[in-house]
């Protein structure tokens, strides 16, 4: 069986090609600027050339968004590539997951659904390090406890630079030392150490309030900075979300 994943988020969009199961590529574009159908038909087409996708032997196209507007076109651009409909799925596609939001992201859902899958037996925390950061848990029999939303790591710094005269743009790296001796040397640590605080401390007051010590799972755009960095995380995963949309839409 092989099935195209797509989850299209706020910053990016990122594809799957999952052949029975297991995903064997993955790619990233940029969410923005907004394309048109036609536009996205052409990047799609080249993008499928460049990773080997044989079209015809696709047989499920399934897509998770957080970006309402864009996943008709997507659609509409995947259809003329396919010539089948894909499968949309949301918060309220059915799954062992047991929540009671009527707000809650697809992103979020799909987090909870594949560490339900992948994880079982355990209480779960699902760190995202997307546009906004995210902590999830779930309990063992699915049920949602609770959902914790931050201001994103990039989109704070974004907003940093952009409301200061002096500071300039930098890459997210472990910094050399936890005081800095020159700006982007401050700014980094102040990024990764700062953040790196708060998501520890997500870690700890959660696990208090579930009374148990949860299997935490970091998965998002710079979760790789961060997991090396500290041992409250006991898996990074660049795919997880992917995975929970491909269980959503596997059986449809």
């Amino acid at each position: 069986m092989s099935t195209i994943v797509i989850n299209i988020g706020n910053t990016n969009i990122r594809f799957g090609h999952f052949i029975d199961g297991e995903c064997s590529a993955s790619w990233i574009i940029n969410t923005k600027p907004y394309g048109t159908r036609d536009e996205l038909f052409a990047q799609f087409t080249m993008l499928y050339q460049t990773y080997n996708i044989e079209v015809e032997k696709v047989n499920k196209i399934i897509i998770g968004s957080v970006v309402p507007q864009l996943t008709h076109i997507i659609s509409s651009a995947l259809y003329k590539i396919h010539g089948t409909d894909a499968i949309i799925v949301d918060r309220k596609t059915h799954s062992p997951i047991h929540h009671k939001s009527n707000q809650m992201g697809t992103d979020i859902y799909a987090n909870l659904v594949a560490a339900h899958f992948l994880y079982p037996d355990k209480k779960k925390i699902i760190l995202d390090f997307g546009t906004a950061l995210t902590a999830s848990c779930v309990a063992e029999d699915g049920e949602v406890l609770g959902v914790i939303i931050a201001p994103g790591i990039i989109t704070s710094l974004n907003s940093l630079v952009k409301q200061t005269a002096q500071l300039p743009e930098i890459e997210l790296t472990k910094p050399k030392s936890v005081l800095g001796h020159d700006t982007v040397s401050c700014m980094t640590s102040g990024m990764v150490y700062g953040f790196l605080g708060m998501v520890e401390g997500f870690i700890d007051r959660i696990n208090a309030e579930v009374n148990d010590k949860c299997f935490v799972i970091a998965t998002g755009g710079v979760s790789h900075v961060y997991q090396p960095l500290t041992d409250k995380i006991d898996v990074a995963d660049k795919l997880h979300t992917l995975k929970g949309l491909y269980f959503l839409g596997k059986d449809k």
